[in-house]
């Protein structure tokens, strides 16, 4: 990579084991002010097998002269908005990884491409770099996803139409849940995870949100009281909050768009902690598969 000043921009990448809400948010909004304003000048596809084709000639006619006026997120999906009504859309599958690094100057050429580096996106001068950049995309097992769609009916694409709501908007509560989980017999485990009732939950967070709200994954949906719901809904949103402050769990390589390793895993009560003792009560943190997930929980307090 080219040497630069870190005070400028940060080495932005992110490579959790799975990426979840929190990871992404991270990224999210560590890339934010070196991308946003921004015009991306080409983009460069050396490898179109992603989970999706990339579709190299569609993507460069929506994105190449256009400015990013904005950067969010929906779901476990990093979107960069961009001048002309158009979103990019990038998801990072298990082992995506976005990079930005220094273009290539008369003084300083570019460094190679990384090994599985499939897109690259150049961006015009701007931010606190005041110099050009590449937004680099790296994908090992190829099960990313590098698109764009029009920003006005994103909501109703095939991506984006069945994803229920978002836990950390107002629109999240214990009511909202209860109501969604009536007469459902799936564990509540299974229910949160599928993200046509709520997006972003993964495995790691439910099971340390059900532990914080004492209910046993393996309870039916359909047989949890309002007020255990409510309880529910402020440990997800409560758990969520707490790892993206602490830069999100790392597992394997996670690294923020600083280069600094999620802190979370330090905090975990019972993902990953099997036969050792509960925080709460001392009894050994129990695990099960379910739906060929691990599933971590107290026997003790949760029921």
């Amino acid at each position: 990579m080219v040497p630069v000043n870190p005070a400028f921009f940060p080495r932005a990448e992110y490579n959790p084991a799975v990426p979840e809400l929190p990871e992404v948010e991270v990224l999210k909004r560590s890339l934010e002010p070196h991308l946003v304003g921004r015009r991306i000048r080409s983009v460069e596809v050396r490898e179109v097998r992603l989970r999706e084709p990339v579709r190299p000639k569609l993507l460069a006619r929506h994105c190449v002269g256009r400015r990013i006026v904005r950067l969010r997120r929906r779901s476990k999906y990093l979107l960069a908005d961009l001048e002309g009504g158009y979103t990019l859309v990038i998801h990072l599958g298990m082992s995506g990884r976005l990079t930005l690094a220094a273009a290539a100057t008369a003084a300083t050429p570019a460094d190679a491409p990384e090994l599985h580096e499939h897109v690259t996106f150049l961006l015009a001068p701007g931010g606190p770099s005041r110099t050009s950049l590449r937004l680099r995309f790296r994908d090992p097992r190829r099960f990313g996803l590098v698109l764009s769609l029009k920003t006005a009916t994103l909501d109703r694409d095939r991506h984006f139409a069945h994803l229920g709501v978002e836990p950390l908007s107002e629109a999240f509560s214990g009511s909202l849940l209860a109501h969604r989980a009536a007469g459902r017999r799936a564990p509540v485990k299974s229910f949160l995870m599928d993200a046509r009732n709520v997006v972003g939950v993964g495995n790691i967070y439910v099971c340390e949100a059900l532990f914080r709200a004492g209910i046993h994954p393996f309870r039916s949906a359909g047989r949890i009281a309002l007020r255990r719901w409510d309880t529910l809904a402020g440990a997800i949103v409560e758990v969520l909050c707490s790892a993206i402050e602490q830069g999100g769990t790392t597992l394997n390589d996670f690294l923020d768009g600083e280069g600094n390793p999620g802190y979370f895993r330090v905090a975990l009560d019972v993902y990953g902690r099997e036969g050792e003792p509960c925080r709460r009560c001392r009894r050994p943190i129990q695990r099960k598969v379910l739906s060929s997930r691990g599933t971590f929980y107290c026997p003790g307090c949760q029921h």
